[in-house]
């Protein structure tokens, strides 16, 4: 006699494996010792901490529940901690007195894939690493003289903005949507130079990058659990993403290499003081990318930086 279940039970296996996982996860992340050291905050769910307090407005909620608990307070974001600071005088100790110690940033799944595995300054591990990005990016990407380099650009593009304002007289605009593409064009244009050929589409994923990086991604609540990253819907997009930015980058960079090959031939036959240190840069000089293989290829790195 066959049995007829009104369910897949496969399906249902598996969810109540999950499940049994979340349980177990959350048992042994809740020590005694743990929680003693946490600031206060309030009463949370099994599994999912306190997402249930959260609207799509979190920094209301954080207003309302600092309000209760204070301006130092705990939060649960499925397995990941969160302390909520809601006073100047407690951040200014955060993140000036205590720098070293916030300076670590937790990635996301997005950041992990579109910033190569959390390479770039901003999500880099608080080490030796991301040291030598900061002084490369103080000392030269962004000394200066190279910012002044760039006014020209920024002129340029504020004008452009302004117009594109102007002739939006008694219409509605998104003005979030202009001043980034402002900001993206500036960036794009110090970064690359005259060599940006796909200026307008590295700005768009720039722009859906963003808007990935901002959203909600239940595996970043959860990063222990792999099903969960496995089946991930923006695992797709960023990975179709992350393969857009490198085929549009490597031509940006090879591109950069052979004019500066070139130039360099070129100025062999001047006397030093005739030579003068030209790049890709719209006025002749540098570019943020021209900088960057100078001190690459220089050979001072303490450890070394791949393309």
């Amino acid at each position: 006699m066959d049995l007829y279940f009104p369910f897949n039970f496969t399906a249902l296996t598996l969810f109540l494996s999950l499940v049994f996982l979340f349980i177990t996860k959350w048992k042994k992340s809740q020590t005694p010792s743990k929680l003693r050291k946490l600031p206060p905050g309030p009463k949370q769910l099994p599994i999912i901490g306190h997402l249930h307090l959260l609207s799509l407005l979190p920094h209301r909620d954080f207003k309302e529940l600092a309000k209760k608990y204070g301006p130092l307070m705990h939060l649960k974001l499925g397995e990941n901690s969160a302390i909520v600071i809601s006073s100047p005088e407690i951040a200014k100790e955060a993140l000036r007195t205590q720098d070293p110690t916030f300076a670590a940033r937790s990635g996301t799944m997005s950041t992990e894939i579109l910033w190569y595995d959390h390479t770039d300054m901003a999500f880099s591990p608080y080490n030796d690493y991301w040291r030598q990005m900061r002084k490369i990016c103080v000392l030269e990407l962004l000394s200066s003289k190279q910012v002044k380099s760039f006014a020209s650009i920024r002129s340029d593009e504020v004008l452009k903005l302004i117009k594109s304002i102007k002739s939006s007289a008694g219409k509605p605009i998104n003005l979030t949507e202009k001043i980034f593409s402002s900001t993206s064009s500036i960036t794009a244009r110090a970064a690359f130079g005259k060599i940006c050929k796909d200026k307008d589409t590295l700005v768009k994923l720039f722009q859906q990058g963003g808007s990935l990086a901002a959203g909600f991604e239940l595996a970043d609540l959860f990063p222990s659990s792999k099903i969960l990253r496995l089946f991930s819907s923006s695992k797709v997009k960023l990975w179709a993403m992350r393969r857009k930015l490198d085929a549009i980058l490597d031509e940006i960079i090879d591109e950069h290499k052979e004019n500066l090959a070139r130039m360099s031939k070129d100025d062999k036959g001047l006397d030093q003081g005739e030579s003068t240190r030209r790049g890709n840069g719209e006025s002749g000089n540098e570019d943020l990318v021209d900088v960057f293989l100078r001190v690459k290829e220089s050979g001072e790195l303490d450890i070394p930086v791949q393309k």
